[in-house]
């Protein structure tokens, strides 16, 4: 199975590359707050000041991370699409990728609160990713709709991921069955 770094990394391998898998790692392993540019830098095999020479700050190179994260994804639920999967499987790719990068999640979540240029870059991702989910199913539903239906299943897959039903005692059945209904919708539609 591939790592998060062979997800992130670039084929060319170059610095700015190993940098943001590197970030990916330590954002994943401690959240923005515990993460510094100096262990990024280390964990991808530099000294410290290499970082700067690439990334302005530790924002942008946690931009630059959502970014690889948005297209691992894209390139996840797009290969299954190309193969025509059932819903369930594409459902359950999903919550995998969200619980593969949960601490990731959770300070996307808490930046996007907090920090304008992370909210503006969550915004881009979701208008590119509701132009692809037009472009994988041609689907004629306004841009308002399939971004209803894409908060709905980004919130429900974080909190498959998360364990949340499950703080309260349920069962993720109904979750997974709603995510299901959602991805449905979007193809049937198609």
């Amino acid at each position: 199975m591939a790592s998060r770094r062979d997800d992130l990394e670039a084929a060319d391998g170059s610095t700015a590359a190993k940098l943001c898998a590197a970030a990916m790692d330590e954002f994943n392993a401690h959240g923005f707050a515990g993460t510094d540019t100096n262990r990024i830098a280390r964990r991808a095999g530099f000294a410290p000041q290499t970082f700067y020479r690439w990334y302005r700050d530790k924002t942008e190179i946690f931009v630059a991370a959502y970014r690889a994260w948005e297209d691992a994804e894209k390139d996840v639920l797009g290969s299954l699409l190309a193969r025509d999967a059932p819903v369930e499987a594409l459902v359950e790719a999903g919550i995998a990728h969200h619980r593969r990068y949960l601490m990731f999640r959770r300070s996307l979540r808490q930046l996007s609160l907090e920090n304008p240029a992370v909210r503006r870059a969550r915004a881009e991702s979701r208008l590119r990713q509701i132009d692809q989910i037009h472009t994988w199913t041609g689907l004629a539903a306004d841009t308002g709709t399939v971004a209803v239906r894409l908060l709905q299943l980004e919130r429900l897959s974080d909190a498959v991921a998360e364990g949340e039903l499950a703080d309260m005692g349920l069962s993720e059945d109904e979750a997974r069955a709603a995510l299901g209904r959602i991805v449905a919708s979007l193809r049937d539609t198609a």
